[in-house]
């Protein structure tokens, strides 16, 4: 171990001594139109930690070692980035001058679009590794195209989740401990506000963090970077919300050294592009810096974004094919209005300080206290006693008649006869009746009284699956220029998570309680805590499964970098420690003695290495190659098997392993902006737990009298490569004509054949039955990574005005998409009759090989229009921008996953032969025509 460290900490004790004499840059900043002076323009020189902002007169003053060239770049809110060469004579003090920034005008307008395809807001599948939820507006062609073109259908840049990205707020790591994602929602309606943005983009260096392989995207919300005045904000559209609005003030610096920025805003919708679909959010925004001295200044941040979204349901084909691809199954009428029985509540507030002190003109220190807390929420029907309430259940559609439930032979003896009278009969039913029946449940909650109806036993409850968060957070960043060629940066972050999930009831639905315990088993086995039994619990109560999640984790970095004439390259490393640890606080009755109290500790430890090189061919021209190894933690969702239920630690569990590299070349010159990128990307060492009802799964043998049951899933050593390539193209064919182009090209697979783990918690009902199986390997290799294209192009043209006004159109071609496939349908039990034992004598390689094949999704073509118009009236700046995504109103699929309900070679070649499966595979679609408006006014 003390190798280990004494490895990591190698490069504190380089020691360098350089005398070179340091000299004053000097310039004057101010309004291209309106010529006068401006305040706050952050100025810094690029690859060192020289910043300073301008003064009321606009001016600043920089010291720097002089070199043969260096770039000044000045960037403020609201104002085109600008960078300039500097270069020292004789080692001579340098005076720019006056230095004009220019409005970005309806630049800003587009940035506001991205909220619109937030990947919270689609359900829960693989949506949150969405590019666009990145909240970015990069002016690299590649990049805009994945955000506003290729997001719309789950594209995702080098096929890579979010997890595998840093999102950081003013120093401080975002992404959440228990699955390594950030939480998007919780900076909807921000967007105003959350425009001082810095990113690095794959393996690349970043000033505050290793960061992952994805990249890294650091936010400020210091008070005193925002551009004084006032900015009001209203939009309209037809996909998640209907209307939004927002206004924001910055108050600049004032003499006594305060700033102030606040923002707040409203999103809603009666009902989205999907049926049922409200939303409804708001957001609030207030961050204060009091300047001490010239060297210390303190910044409070602090926000509150609550959101709530109706989902919408993933169909099958036959689903879609009785109603249409808008169609949801979530919702139904009460009372005249629609009211969806799934949705997600989110409101984490948070607040953080963070004290900035200069410690010289060449050093930094950036250190932060942050505090989160709050409530995520996903709702849902319970019931007990009673039939499903959903109107698609599959005893509901015609195909349960139609198709493997019409046998009359047998369970497993492979014939069935289709009852086509009654598959009408059902089509029927669900033509008339294919919502959500709210007045059947409250009915089926009442009883006749003397009085009439009156409240009983509720058969039917609307709950929520809760978890409320409270982590606490202190971290620390220091860059400093160690000498004109040679910088450093270095932090760490320590997290503290106190994780509370539960199962919350919110709605008897006129019923007067609910009996807690699980209908499927008798006596103790049913009870959700044997402490207190057969308990009536009612609104507001807790119940089914009660926990805590523990964790802590600490995240160490060093990093330096090395900058010449022609030449640039950087090292850094990391070292992680992560703890996690569940708390039962029921004592369940299927695992009375693994369900209360504390698990085992789990402990991770890991450590990562990257580094970068750039030689700069001339003044147009970059090459660079950037390559990162790291291990990770496995997030603390996959850590524990079954955590509603027990302690039980996943069997095998261990970091996963990460190697990367990319090789890009970049030209740039006054008319043509082309970036050329190759990667290569492999994860070792994934985890994954997921929980169906399967049929057909186990054998006699196995100790268990049925061959169905529900289960949990749990997959290892499961490994991801992703290769391929990107291309970035624009050319400015006149002043008001430009061109992109954009291409990407990979190839994601699963590399390995993961281990499958079955638990069965129904075993538990036989003293000292086996609960978990090992279903052995599950043969995956070579099958696509699912759930976004693995090819995208986009072309583009644009023409802007000199009487600012502009309109753009692109269309857009992205392929080879394929479905979440099963993997318990790919182990060597999938061919095994569970009823003997042996073998299904019917079953053939070539007829399986049919079955299991991978469904690929047609490819899509999405024309986009947008255009826009600015004026600025006395000093005052209106901006309009208006879009229309799909116009040619395409259906297409945005992703699917095949369901596990079919364990077993009989049944799935039963359900497929069928024509109309009863559990074929479940899709979800994207947007058809879409518009948005948005208005900015600035005053």
């Amino acid at each position: 171990m003390r190798k280990k460290y004494a490895v990591f900490f190698i490069v504190w004790f380089f020691n360098f001594a350089f005398s070179q004499k340091e000299i004053t840059v000097t310039g004057i900043v101010i309004d291209a139109r309106t010529q006068n002076p401006l305040e706050n323009v952050v100025v810094t020189i690029q690859n060192t930690a020289v910043m300073q902002l301008t003064s009321k007169t606009g001016k600043f003053e920089l010291h720097i070692f002089p070199k043969k060239e260096q770039l000044l770049l000045l960037r403020s809110q609201g104002y085109k980035d600008f960078l300039l060469k500097v270069q020292s004579n004789a080692g001579q003090n340098i005076d720019l001058g006056i230095l004009q920034l220019e409005d970005t005008y309806s630049d800003e307008v587009p940035a506001a679009l991205i909220t619109l395809s937030d990947s919270d807001f689609s359900d829960d599948n693989s949506s949150s590794e969405m590019t666009s939820g990145l909240l970015q507006s990069s002016k690299d062609a590649f990049m805009l195209a994945s955000a506003f073109n290729w997001g719309q259908a789950r594209f995702r840049i080098r096929g890579l989740d979010s997890e595998n990205g840093t999102m950081m707020l003013n120093g401080m790591a975002m992404n959440k401990i228990y699955d390594g994602r950030p939480q998007w929602s919780n900076w909807g309606g921000l967007n105003n506000v959350l425009r001082n943005q810095e990113f690095s983009v794959g393996a690349a260096a970043s000033n505050y963090t290793f960061g992952g392989i994805l990249g890294t995207q650091q936010i400020f919300t210091r008070a005193s970077l925002y551009r004084k005045g006032t900015s009001l904000t209203f939009s309209g559209s037809n996909t998640t919300y209907t209307w939004r609005g927002i206004g924001t003030y910055a108050s600049g610096m004032n003499a006594s050294g305060w700033a102030y920025a606040i923002s707040a805003g409203k999103r809603w919708a009666d009902e989205g592009y999907f049926e049922g679909t409200n939303f409804n959010a708001d957001s609030f925004f207030l961050s204060v810096e009091k300047k001490l001295n010239n060297k210390h200044s303190v910044n409070f941040t602090g926000f509150y974004t609550p959101n709530s979204r109706g989902k919408n349901s993933a169909n099958t084909n036959e689903v879609t094919g009785l109603m249409n691809e808008k169609y949801n199954s979530y919702w139904g009428f009460q009372n005249g209005e629609k009211r969806n029985a799934r949705v997600k509540n989110v409101e984490e507030p948070l607040v953080m300080l963070n004290h900035y002190f200069k410690i010289d003109d060449k050093t930094n220190l950036n250190s932060a206290i942050m505090y989160q807390f709050g409530k995520v929420g996903n709702s849902n029907i319970d019931y007990q006693n009673a039939e499903s309430p959903d109107p698609v259940y599959y005893k509901k559609l015609p195909s349960y008649f139609s198709s493997l439930y019409a046998k009359d032979q047998g369970e497993f003896s492979g014939e069935f006869t289709p009852d086509y009278e009654n598959a009408d009969k059902n089509k029927i039913a669900l033509l008339a009746n294919p919502q959500i029946d709210w007045n059947k449940m409250y009915f089926a909650n009442q009883k006749v009284g003397p009085n009439g109806f009156e409240p009983s036993q509720s058969h039917y409850v609307l709950y929520e699956d809760r978890t409320d968060d409270q982590t606490f957070a202190i971290s620390s960043n220091l860059n400093t220029q160690l000498s004109s060629n040679i910088s450093f940066d270095g932090g760490f972050t320590f997290k503290k998570l106190k994780s509370h999930n539960f199962q919350y009831l919110l709605d008897l639905l006129g019923g007067e309680y609910f009996e807690d315990i699980d209908p499927f088993y008798k006596g103790n086995l049913s009870q959700s805590d044997l402490q207190n039994p057969n308990r009536k619990v009612k609104k507001g109560d807790t119940y089914g499964y009660n926990f805590n999640f523990l964790a802590n984790t600490l995240d160490v970095f060093t990093q330096f970098r090395f900058t010449y004439n022609k030449t640039e390259f950087f090292l850094a490393q990391s070292y992680s420690v992560s703890d996690y640890q569940r708390e039962g606080l029921y004592q369940n009755g299927l695992y009375p003695t693994t369900s209360l109290g504390k698990s085992e500790n789990v402990n991770f430890e890991n450590f990562g290495f990257k580094g970068g090189f750039t030689y700069k061919v001339s003044g147009k021209q970059l090459l660079f190659f950037n390559a990162a190894h790291l291990t990770r933690a496995p997030s603390l969702r996959n850590t524990f098997s079954n955590s509603r239920l027990n302690n039980s630690i996943v069997d095998g569990i261990e970091s996963e392993n990460i190697t990367s590299a990319e090789a890009n070349y970049v030209y740039r010159s006054a008319k043509l902006k082309l970036r050329l990128t190759a990667y290569y990307t492999l994860i070792k060492n994934t985890s994954k737990t997921s929980f169906f009802y399967a049929e057909g799964i186990f054998d006699n043998g196995a100790g268990y009298d049925a061959t169905d049951a529900f289960v949990s899933q749990t997959l290892t050593k499961l490994d991801k490569k992703n290769t391929g390539a990107e291309l970035s193209f624009e050319y400015q064919i006149s002043s008001t004509f430009k061109t992109n182009l954009s291409a990407a090209f990979g190839n994601y697979i699963y590399s390995s054949n993961p281990n499958v783990m079955i638990t069965n918690d129904a075993n538990m009902a036989k003293d000292g039955v086996q609960t978990t199986f090992n279903f052995g390997e599950s043969y995956l290799k070579n099958y696509k990574q699912p759930g976004m294209p693995q090819q995208a192009y986009s072309f583009g043209l644009e023409y802007r005005d000199p009487k600012f006004w502009w309109l753009g159109a692109n269309i857009n071609y992205l392929a080879e998409s394929y479905i979440d496939v099963s993997p318990i349908s790919r182990t060597s039990q999938f061919y095994i009759n569970p009823a003997n034992g042996f073998p299904f004598p019917e079953a053939t390689s070539e007829r399986g090989n049919e079955l299991l094949k991978q469904e690929k999704f047609n490819p899509i073509t999405l024309l986009n229009l947008s255009g826009g118009k600015s004026w600025r009236i006395r000093k005052k700046y209106i901006g309009l921008f208006a879009s229309v995504n799909n116009v040619l109103d395409l259906v297409y699929k945005t992703g699917g996953f095949e369901q596990a309900r079919n364990a077993n070679f009989r049944a799935l070649n039963q359900d497929v032969s069928s024509g109309t499966p009863s559990f074929g595979p479940k899709y979800y679609y994207g947007y058809g025509r879409t518009y948005f408006l948005n208005l900015t006014i600035g005053l």
